[in-house]
């Protein structure tokens, strides 16, 4: 829209902005029906989009045609050493009429970024709009992250050899260090996490705290009496994943998977991934999320071939780099 102007954000533009994410949400569902209709109503989307605007040292961008808002951009730093210094677009944060606008969006609200010091830029966008996707990756961002969502489903049968149970309290050793597995495999090629190292010691406080919490449902896998295998999955609103239109009514969540490396082609990962479908299938679970690394090659192949569908895609940007 070249006749759009570009200025910072402000309150007045809240209630506009919110029509535009609603009009991004429909086209959203149509192409993944499983995502909540309740941010289809421009109503549900003021809240989300008042919070990215006044979380603490959020700013941004509007674009203005005339009288009308046709494109905002909102972000907000997000705490842990292990972003850096950042600025987080929220699924909430950003919508447009046309795919353009995005690049002008960015370069208006960037300037302040990196004028503050943040210099590592994370964007939340739905993963259906290829022209926006690609606006964005002409902005310098890649693929760093997936959402996906899927219908859960009773499970089917596991390879010979394998038994899928749950974890007894006296396998929390066990446990402890198969949730030391996935940090460290995110820090191998081609991940390259700069994450902080687990600690041992504090994960098993963590199982010894956590084991009988009913909130999350413990899955393990078990080959020739040993734990080879472990995964977590609980109801999405317990955790802060999957949020504001990101987040499907009444969904479950598998947050968590690990696979000795060694016991790694054997189908201990499908056999967790369909243990935690089952169990939210059995709980009458109308869809099930889970997130990933998308450079982390077992977990992007492994989830798709389990039939999670993309549904967010986060784009990452380090300035200067």
């Amino acid at each position: 829209m070249p006749g759009a102007e570009v200025a910072e954000f402000t309150e007045e533009h809240v209630e506009p902005a919110a029509e535009l994410l609603a009009a991004r949400h429909r086209r959203h569902r149509e192409a993944e029906p499983l995502l909540s209709p309740a941010y289809d109503d421009p109503a549900a989307c003021i809240e989300p989009i008042r919070s990215a605007y006044t979380a603490e040292h959020a700013s941004g961008s509007v674009a203005v045609d005339g009288s009308r808002v046709v494109g905002y951009l909102l972000g907000a730093p997000k705490p842990g050493a292990a972003w850096g210094a950042n600025v987080w677009i929220e699924s909430a944060g950003h919508a447009v009429e046309e795919a353009e606008l995005a690049r002008s969006l960015y370069a208006q609200a960037a300037t302040r970024w990196v004028d503050e010091g943040r210099a590592a830029h994370f964007a939340l966008l739905p993963s259906h709009d290829a022209d926006l996707l690609h606006a964005w990756f002409r902005l310098a961002f890649g693929w760093q992250h997936t959402h996906a969502i899927r219908v859960p489903a009773e499970a089917g049968p596991v390879r010979e050899g394998l038994v899928v149970r749950e974890p007894t309290r006296d396998e929390i050793p066990q446990l402890a260090r198969l949730d030391m597995v996935l940090p460290e495999h995110q820090g191998l090629s081609p991940v390259f996490s700069s994450g902080p190292p687990d600690v041992y010691e504090e994960r098993v406080a963590d199982w010894e705290e956590d084991f009988d919490n009913p909130q999350f449902w413990n899955v393990a896998v078990e080959h020739g009496g040993r734990l080879v295998g472990s995964a977590v999955g609980c109801d999405l609103e317990v955790t802060s994943s999957h949020s504001g239109p990101a987040a499907p009514e009444r969904a479950a969540f598998l947050g968590f998977a690990a696979v000795l490396p060694e016991a790694r082609g054997m189908g201990v990962g499908r056999a967790l991934g369909e243990a935690v479908s089952q169990l939210a299938w059995e709980k009458f679970y109308p869809s099930i999320v889970t997130d990933w690394r998308e450079t982390n090659l077992l977990s992007s192949r492994a989830w798709r071939g389990l039939g999670y569908r993309d549904s967010f895609v986060r784009l990452h940007r380090l300035i200067g780099h």
